[in-house]
C-alpha cells in the first residue's frame, strides 16, 4: 500500500507532461494550418523560420535594382531599331556588338534613317511614333512621357564634364552658380570668374540632346539659356565633335566626361573644387551634373527587345559599361 501511494504523485506528473506534450503538439498543428489558410498569420520577417537563409541580407553589391516587369507580347521585329542618346552612342556600339553574339538572326541599328542617332528627345519621339523599338535616353522621363506608359530601364551613371579649348588662358575652377550666369548670359567676361579680360564664347548643344535637357534642369534649375548672339550659339544637330572644335581659347562647352577624356584639344574644369574624373564623387552623387542613362521601351514591347535589356544588365553588359568609363546600374 505504501508502494502505490508513493507512486501516485510519478504517475500523476507524468500524465501532466503527456497532457503538456499532446497539446503542444495540437497547438502547433493548427498554427501551421492557420498560417497556410491565412499567410498574415505567417511568422514576420524579423522572426526565424525553419529556412537556413531566411534572416541573410544580400550585401549591396550583389543586389540590382529591380527592372521593371515587361510586356513582351508584341511580336520580334526583323530589326531591332534603336535611337536616342549621342552622347552613349559608344556604348550603344559596344552592346550591339555583344548582342549580335546571342541572336544573330536579328540585326540592329542605332539612329534612323541612316544608322547616326538623332539625340534624347527626338529618340524618344521616333519611339513614340513606332519607328523605332527601343529608345536610349540621357535624362528622366518627363511626367508626360509616363502618362503615355513609357518605361525607363536604368543601366548606367555618368557625368557631364565642362570643357574649354586646351589654349585657354582660363585654368580655373566654376562654381555651379558661375556656370548657371554663363550659360544665361549674365557673366560674359573670362575676368568675372578670375580669367583674362576677354569676352566667354558660349556653344551651347541642340535642343535635341538629352544633355542639353539635363544641363538645362540641373545647373539653370529649368530656367532658359541666353538667346543666341555674337558669343552665344547653339548648335542645329546634336554632334559633339564639332562644339570641341570650335572652343578656340575663349570658348566654353559641355559633354560627357567619356566623349571628352581622350580630347587632346579640350580641358575640363572642375565644378564646385570636383573634377568630374574623379569616379568615386560621380558614383555617389557628390560631383555635381552627374546622371543616369535609360532604356526607353513601349507600354508593350517583343521578347527580343527584353533581351537586349537582359543583356545590358547582366554582368557581361556591366563589364562593357565599365570598360568604356561608365559605372553601371546596380
Amino acid at each position: 500500500m505504501t508502494s502505490k501511494k508513493n507512486d501516485l504523485p510519478a504517475l500523476l506528473l507524468t500524465l501532466l507532461v503527456t497532457l503538456g506534450l499532446l497539446g503542444g503538439g495540437i497547438w502547433f498543428v493548427v498554427q501551421r494550418l492557420a498560417s497556410r489558410l491565412d499567410p498574415s498569420l505567417q511568422a514576420s520577417p524579423s522572426t526565424p523560420t525553419d529556412s537556413p537563409t531566411a534572416n541573410l541580407t544580400p550585401s549591396p553589391s550583389t543586389v540590382s535594382a529591380p527592372a521593371p516587369a515587361l510586356d513582351t507580347s508584341q511580336p520580334d521585329p526583323s530589326v531591332l531599331a534603336i535611337d536616342g542618346s549621342v552622347s552613349l552612342v559608344a556604348l550603344m556600339k559596344q552592346l550591339q556588338n555583344a548582342y549580335l553574339q546571342i541572336n544573330p538572326n536579328l540585326p540592329t541599328t542605332y539612329g534612323i534613317p541612316d544608322g547616326r542617332p538623332n539625340g534624347t528627345n527626338a529618340g524618344l519621339q521616333n519611339l513614340r511614333d513606332g519607328k523605332v523599338s527601343m529608345a536610349v535616353s540621357s535624362r528622366p522621363l518627363e511626367p508626360e512621357e509616363i502618362q503615355l506608359g513609357l518605361q525607363a530601364v536604368p543601366i548606367v551613371r555618368d557625368a557631364l564634364a565642362v570643357a574649354v579649348g586646351v589654349d585657354n588662358p582660363y585654368q580655373g575652377n566654376l562654381t555651379l552658380e558661375q556656370l548657371k550666369q554663363i550659360f544665361q548670359g549674365k557673366i560674359v567676361n573670362w575676368s568675372e570668374v578670375g580669367g583674362p579680360d576677354r569676352p566667354i564664347r558660349v556653344i551651347n548643344r541642340s535642343p535635341d540632346s538629352g544633355t542639353y535637357t539635363f544641363f538645362q534642369d540641373v545647373v539653370l534649375l529649368g530656367e532658359p539659356f541666353a538667346p543666341d548672339s555674337p558669343t552665344f550659339t547653339t548648335a542645329q544637330q546634336d554632334e559633339t565633335t564639332p562644339l570641341l572644335r570650335a572652343l578656340g581659347e575663349d570658348g566654353i562647352t559641355y559633354s560627357t566626361v567619356t566623349q571628352l577624356a581622350n580630347q587632346q584639344t579640350v580641358r575640363m574644369v572642375s565644378i564646385d573644387g570636383i573634377s568630374p574624373i574623379d569616379q568615386v564623387a560621380v558614383s555617389n552623387g557628390t560631383y555635381p551634373i552627374s546622371r543616369i542613362g535609360y532604356l526607353v521601351v513601349l507600354p508593350q514591347t517583343s521578347p527580343a527587345v527584353k533581351q537586349f535589356i537582359d543583356l545590358t544588365r547582366s554582368e557581361q553588359g556591366k563589364a562593357i559599361i565599365r570598360r568604356l568609363g561608365f559605372t553601371p546600374v546596380e
